[in-house]
């Protein structure tokens, strides 16, 4: 994604079922994500500051943390901007967006992670090795904000697709105390203001192999 920070590797790991451990034979599905390898390129997108002026920017009114507003603003969501397309093969990013709290003192974070559905359960289900491995800072929280990574996944020729979506879990903190804490799923119709690949691009899942 454009926009990079840092670039931190995560290691290789398989991706297995790690909230069912029902017996007997696994169907096809379960054969991919358990033969699937998944590999995060970690590329944590610089954090994107919601322009002045425009309809999403203007930041919470000044006054004590309200948590139940953070939680129920509008600009706090998560977004798939980046699925397989044409010049990122096989690669999923992941955008979210947070209020800020109208405190330059304070700052937000964000953690990233994928999950697949287990087309056995219809749950959704963490991908081993498909989360971030630390918080990342995306700045004050002096207004809203934004960060996205992505992640290169390597699917297994001949096994079926697997729908993937993304989670992001959000922090407000002040020095090492959080203040308030929330997570959203990826869902469409959001907009990026970098990384989206093609432009504009935004969506709940995405479909990979």
């Amino acid at each position: 994604m454009p926009g990079i920070r840092r670039n931190c590797r995560l290691r290789e790991g398989i991706l297995r079922q790690m909230a069912t451990t029902a017996t007997g034979p696994r169907s096809n599905a379960r054969k991919a994500i358990t033969a699937l390898a998944l590999t995060t390129l970690a590329l944590l997108a610089a954090p994107a500051l919601l322009a002045p002026g425009g309809a999403s920017a203007a930041p919470l009114a000044k006054r004590a943390l309200d948590t139940t507003t953070l939680s129920r603003s509008r600009l706090l969501w998560s977004t798939i901007d980046v699925c397989n397309a044409s010049d990122q093969p096989d690669t999923l990013g992941v955008r979210g967006s947070m209020p800020g709290d109208h405190e330059a003192r304070d700052a937000m974070y964000m953690r990233f992670r994928l999950q697949y559905m287990n087309t056995k359960t219809k749950a959704w289900t963490d991908l081993a090795g498909g989360v971030s491995p630390t918080w990342a800072s995306v700045g004050t929280g002096a207004l809203a904000r934004q960060g996205g990574r992505s992640f290169q996944l390597s699917p297994v020729p001949g096994q079926p697709a697997v729908t993937i979506r993304g989670v992001v879990a959000f922090q407000w903190r002040r020095g090492g105390t959080v203040l308030a804490r929330a997570s959203r799923p990826t869902s469409p119709g959001r907009v990026s203001l970098a990384g989206s690949d093609p432009a504009g691009f935004s969506a709940a899942q995405c479909v990979i192999g």
